[in-house]
């Protein structure tokens, strides 16, 4: 629970209507399997204990006795338990009967939630036996003790901040203000819903849109329990669609048209970092007139079971990843079709290597010429040659160049380098960062003169891990005119080149790119051996997957190092093992903070997701801020590991 996962289940059991005593046996049998699981919240079905579809027999007081007596019961056989129960049953309070969801822990009433809005159209008729709950919190005498109930209740938790429960049953979630939304603005972070909904023809959909939907507009967990087989079959049928979401994502379902128990973990601390993070989630004075009903949950770490992207920036769908690659390049053309406009260049100069962000960032800009309609030959590639370049580079950059239609311009640079190591007396016999940024910073210098000559403009093209990690000459391939790839991670990189090779009807063109696609990335400053690149970037930096991995996580939701190590060990598995996976988030925690006067001064560049690190957008950070903190805990995280 430490680092703010929590086990929750949602089911639906095989209920005989009007039966309490065989539904009591039936949720019995789901609350020990949870418990042996580790489930720290479950909830129920809407009226569980009696069935949903009892219809005029919630007017008989014989059912209604027997399904309190059937709660006591459970409460006696769950004593000493952890685990926060939400069941749903019918109360009579003040001779009113509500449709009611009882929360319990350890043997103990917590709280009872009414349901407020109650259907009485179509083919629903609670009105005729329900009053509607309301919003107030008053005492209610059951099982011998006073207990609060209302709608305005939440559940908190001692000893773990961020876990606040509120509870909707069924049609409260279909109305159009519904009260989850004042509960989350209240605190909650969690939200249960005992429901009973019919299944129709397509209202699967439309229902688990609205589970989806709701608990992204709330930035919470949204645990959905549906009744299911057992119900009443004489004019409706019940399909057990039970869900859990978090922030927008189903991430549990159940099969519909049979009866199941589904649990996964949610990621509170998540949660709580995007309320943190957006401004207009207005939370003041919101929970005046809401009553707060405190428990503790053992400690205890929570083991996962879910799963973690390893390419988080990425959709594993072949369908959405090639709509969001489209749509990518699209937003990256947008962004230097208005800047072209805007300064009236005709021309544009880009600094070709065969490798993939250069290739990328010719890629946008022929797209954005088109969408100008300026002619291609007016897209200068400069290909400049140097102690490390080796012939498959060279090769595909020039056919690259000649396959789009630009215009290319060879320039070999070794002489001037040559000329600048004489000049700041440099021996080019020691291979250190001097005879790497001299060839870097020459590179940039020729670019900006061509782009003088041309009445044009240099297009950037580095990539938002480079940026992340600082791996870039300062005032060298770190600088340009506009940076179309400023914030595209490099894992995403390679999925546009693929995208755009894919896709291509070019079958020259599309080679070249599956070549550069299978080439290592390398700055290609070192000189090669036998003609083969000999200067790997992630050999030197780290693999970029578990960077943008890093990146996202600490970015995204500013989670702490552990947790990340934690995410970084379930997603990959034993593709990387412990000691390498702290090696690199440790290497890019550190680059991050040493190297972020690169960014503070970055060129201007389109954003095309949800993070980036513009200093004028997502990341406003002082570059002399301390790492401390963060290396500390990596320091405990070693220990720990033994390392």
């Amino acid at each position: 629970m430490k680092d703010g996962f929590l086990k929750v289940g949602v089911a639906s059991v095989d209920v005989e209507v009007a039966n309490p005593i065989h539904n009591k046996e039936k949720v019995m049998e789901v609350i020990k399997k949870a418990d042996k699981n580790g489930v720290k919240l479950l909830v129920f079905p809407e009226l569980v204990l009696t069935a949903y579809t009892c219809n005029d027999l919630f007017l008989q007081k014989t059912l209604l006795d027997e399904a309190k007596n059937q709660l006591f019961a459970i409460l006696e056989e769950t004593k000493g338990q952890d685990m926060v129960i939400v069941l749903g049953l019918p109360l009579t309070v003040n001779h009113k009967l509500y449709n009611c969801a009882v929360f319990a822990q350890g043997g103990k009433i917590l709280g009872v939630v009414p349901k407020h809005y109650l259907p009485n159209y179509s083919e629903f008729y609670e009105a005729r036996h329900f009053a509607p709950g309301e919003e107030e919190v008053r005492k209610i005498r059951l099982g011998g003790k006073d207990v609060p109930f209302g709608m305005n209740l939440l559940f908190c938790c001692e000893n773990m901040e961020e876990l606040v429960i509120g509870c909707e049953i069924c049609e409260d979630l279909w109305c159009p203000l519904p009260p989850s939304t004042h509960h989350a603005l209240a605190g909650a972070t969690v939200i249960c819903n005992p429901s009973a909904s019919d299944e129709t023809t397509t209202k699967d959909t439309y229902r688990r849109n609205l589970v989806s939907q709701q608990s992204a507009r709330l930035v919470c967990a949204y645990l959905y329990s549906c009744a299911g087989e057992g119900e009443s079959t004489q004019d409706l049928v019940y399909s057990g669609h039970n869900m859990i979401a978090e922030y927008g994502s189903i991430l549990k379902e159940s099969r519909r048209f049979q009866n199941s128990y589904i649990e996964t973990e949610i990621d509170l601390q998540r949660l709580e970092a995007d309320r943190r993070r957006m401004t207009t989630f207005v939370t003041e004075g919101a929970d005046k007139n809401y009553e707060r009903v405190y428990f503790r949950l053992k400690e205890e770490r929570t083991e996962l079971s879910r799963y973690f992207e390893r390419t988080p920036f990425i959709p594993s769908n072949k369908i959405d990843r090639e709509k969001r690659c489209d749509e990518i390049l699209t937003i990256q053309a947008m962004g230097l079709k208005k800047r072209l406009a805007h300064t009236h260049c005709q021309s544009a100069v880009v600094g070709i290597s065969g490798g993939l962000d250069s290739t990328l960032a010719v890629l946008v800009t022929a797209r954005a010429f088109d969408m100008l309609k300026i002619p291609r030959e007016n897209l200068v590639c400069v290909t400049m040659p140097c102690f490390g370049t080796t012939d498959r580079t060279y090769s595909n950059a020039v056919t690259l160049t000649k396959k789009l239609g630009a215009s290319l311009r060879e320039i070999r640079i070794n002489k001037a380098v040559e000329q600048h190591f004489s000049d700041i007396g440099h021996d080019p016999e020691i291979h250190n960062v001097t005879y790497e940024n001299s060839q870097a910073r020459e590179r940039t210098q020729i670019l900006m003169d061509i782009a003088n000559q041309t009445n044009g403009m240099v297009i950037g093209t580095g990539d938002m891990s480079e940026l992340a990690l600082g791996w870039a000459t300062y005032n060298g391939d770190h600088m340009s005119m506009y940076a179309v790839n400023c914030s595209v991670p490099k894992t995403l990189v390679r999925h546009l080149v693929r995208y755009y090779a894919d896709t291509s009807e070019e079958q020259e063109l599309k080679e070249v790119l599956l070549d550069i696609l299978d080439t290592p990335v390398s700055p290609e400053l070192l000189p090669p051996v036998d003609g083969v690149i000999s200067q790997k970037t992630e050999d030197l930096v780290g693999p970029y997957e578990l960077h943008d991995f890093f990146l996202y996580y600490m970015l995204r939701f500013g989670f702490h190092p552990e947790k990340i190590f934690r995410l970084t060990r379930q997603a990959f598995g034993e593709e990387y093992d412990v000691a390498t996976c702290y090696k690199w988030l440790r290497t890019f925690c550190w680059r991050f903070f040493a190297q972020h006067f690169k960014r503070s001064c970055l060129p201007d560049g389109p954003k095309v997701g949800s993070i980036a690190v513009s200093p004028r957008g997502d990341l406003r950070m002082p570059s002399d801020a301390s790492s401390a903190v963060w290396m500390s805990e990596l320091d405990e995280l070693k220990e720990k590991l033994g390392l």
